[in-house]
C-alpha cells in the first residue's frame, strides 16, 4: 500500500475520522475511540495532573510489586505507545494529524478517546518530526512527567517514550511494509529531537533499537530484559 499524500488545507474533520477509523485496524495501541457516550471518561489532563496514580498503583499490584517507581514506568511507557501508534500511523498512511488537545482516558483503564475527531494535514517531511514531537511529547508526555508523584528519573521516562516510538514504528512497518525507508528516516528523526535525543540509537531497519535506559520491567517478579534494554551485553 502506497502512503497517502498529505490532505489539502482546511481538509474536513472527516478526514480525520476515517484516518483513525482506519488505523484502528492495526491493534489495540494503535486505537482511540472516538464519539460515544461521555460517561466512563475524563480528560487526560486530570490523570497527569494526578500522577496518574490510580494506575500506578494497579499496575505495580498487578505485577506484584511494592516500588511504585516500576507502575510509572510500566503505565507511562503504555500510555506513549497509545499516543505515538495511532499519530504515526494517521500521518504516514493518510496525512492527517489527529488533534490530540481534547484527549480523554477511560475511568477504569488505560484507553485513550477523543469526544471528536479533528487533524490537520501532516506538514512536508521535513517539518513532520518536530510537528509529531510537539503533540505527543511536548503536549503529553511531558505533563505526564511533570505530574508523578513517584520519583523517575527522566532518562528512564524519554528511554520509554524513544522506545515506544520505535516499537510503534515497527509494528507499523510489519502491517504496512511498503511504509519502508520514510518510516524509519521519520523514527530516526524524531529520536534526535528534543528529549528523545541521546535516549539511544537505531540498531536495524525493522527499525530496532537500543535505549540507553531501563524500564525497570527486570525487577518484577517474573521479569526479564527487554529486547531494547540497555543492560544486555
Amino acid at each position: 500500500m502506497t502512503p497517502a499524500p498529505p490532505q489539502p488545507p482546511g481538509a474536513p474533520r472527516a478526514s480525520a475520522a476515517a484516518a483513525l477509523a482506519d488505523v484502528a485496524a492495526l491493534g489495540p495501541f494503535f486505537t482511540l475511540t472516538v464519539g460515544g457516550p461521555d460517561a466512563g471518561w475524563h480528560p487526560v489532563a486530570d490523570t497527569y495532573a494526578r500522577g496518574a496514580a490510580d494506575l500506578v498503583a494497579r499496575t505495580a499490584d498487578r505485577y506484584g510489586t511494592a516500588e511504585l517507581r516500576i507502575g510509572a514506568s510500566l503505565v507511562q511507557f503504555g500510555h506513549a505507545s497509545r499516543l505515538w501508534s495511532p499519530v504515526l500511523a494517521c500521518a504516514l498512511l493518510h496525512g492527517v494529524v489527529p488533534d490530540l488537545d481534547g484527549l480523554q482516558r477511560a475511568d477504569d483503564g488505560p484507553a485513550l478517546r477523543l469526544p471528536a475527531a479533528a487533524g490537520r494535514p501532516a506538514p512536508a517531511a521535513s517539518r513532520l518530526p518536530e510537528v509529531l514531537y510537539d503533540a505527543v511529547v511536548t503536549r503529553h508526555l511531558e505533563p505526564f512527567a511533570a505530574g508523578l508523584r513517584v520519583k523517575v528519573a527522566p532518562g528512564l521516562l524519554y528511554g520509554n517514550a524513544a522506545s515506544a516510538l520505535v516499537g510503534a514504528a515497527a509494528a507499523l512497518r510489519a502491517a504496512r511494509p511498503a511504509l519502508g525507508d520514510p518510516l524509519t528516516r521519520l523514527a530516526e528523526d524524531l529520536l534526535g529531537t528534543g528529549r528523545l535525543a541521546g535516549t539511544g540509537r537505531l540498531t536495524g531497519p525493522a527499525p530496532s533499537f537500543r535505549r540507553r535506559s531501563c524500564c525497570l520491567y527486570y525487577r518484577v517478579p517474573g521479569g526479564g530484559k527487554c529486547g531494547d534494554c540497555s543492560l544486555h551485553p
